[in-house]
């Protein structure tokens, strides 16, 4: 893990009692000049669809959502990963520096959920702007590998009240190694109790685990979009501080969403 930067873990949903796993003081809000992301739409394997260009095609859309057919069936059976152009996958993670196997992760998950969830408008660079701060794309200590699995297991440091905010063990250890304390797991740093209800399947292979970029990138979009619409500023912003509880760290998913965005083009 990568001592430089740290690794802020998944809060619990928003509720009263909620734990907040980063110190910050207290931010003041953000200036109107904070906009939703311009999220973009992934391009779909070509065997899925009919063909670049054509009326079954997903291409890039005011609001962020694929076009017709961008997801049919069941995205998660047949692995998310494997629903996204490698070429589009391959150019884009060229200009913005996402690793190849992420961003298949993040543009599945995008992909699955504009079929799952059409009122939700979640964009790929969303999801990938969470996955960048959390845990710069799985590479703190080490990198997402071609089955989408973090090699070595992510985790954050025990919560246990001496840095961050004390909280205590909740799946005895199962998906953290700690039966003591919990600990943020995988390159979008779910804590257990998070994991335990909002854990995915996304490659397919019946598995929910918190360290595969598919599953993780999943249970990410399905948790914000939890939220509601995030195609108005107000929903967004809303969606991404339900993720973590912190005003600069919301200001931060949107510049950095809004970067790749433009460099999706």
């Amino acid at each position: 893990m990568n001592p430089g930067r740290l690794i802020v873990p998944l809060s619990l949903i928003a509720a009263a009692g909620c734990v907040l796993a980063v110190a910050a003081a207290a931010e003041a809000p953000p200036s109107q000049s904070w906009s939703v992301p311009l999220d973009r739409a992934p391009t779909v394997a070509s065997a899925e669809v009919a063909g670049p260009g054509s009326a079954a095609s997903a291409s890039a859309s005011a609001d962020g959502s694929a076009a017709p057919g961008s997801a049919a069936g069941s995205a998660a059976a047949a692995g998310n990963a494997e629903r996204v152009d490698p070429t589009w996958a391959q150019r884009v993670a060229l200009r913005t520096g996402i690793p190849a196997r992420a961003l298949q992760g993040y543009a599945g998950a995008s992909l699955t959920l504009s079929v799952e969830a059409p009122g939700c408008h979640l964009g790929w660079n969303t999801i990938a702007a969470i996955g960048d701060i959390e845990s710069a794309h799985g590479s703190h200590g080490g990198a997402i590998d071609a089955s989408g699995v973090t090699v070595p297991a992510l985790l954050g440091p025990r919560l246990d009240g001496v840095e961050f905010d004390a909280v205590p063990d909740s799946d005895g250890g199962v998906f953290d190694g700690d039966a003591q304390w919990d600990r943020a797991m995988g390159p979008l740093q779910f804590i257990p109790s998070t994991w335990q209800r909002w854990g995915a399947d996304g490659d397919g292979d019946g598995i929910a685990n918190p360290q595969q970029i598919d599953d993780a990138a999943l249970a990410a979009g399905r948790f914000l979009c939890a939220a509601g619409d995030l195609s108005t500023v107000e929903g967004w912003r809303a969606a991404v501080l339900s993720y973590n509880h912190v005003e600069r760290y919301v200001n931060q998913v949107a510049e950095t969403a809004n970067r790749y965005a433009g460099l999706d083009g």
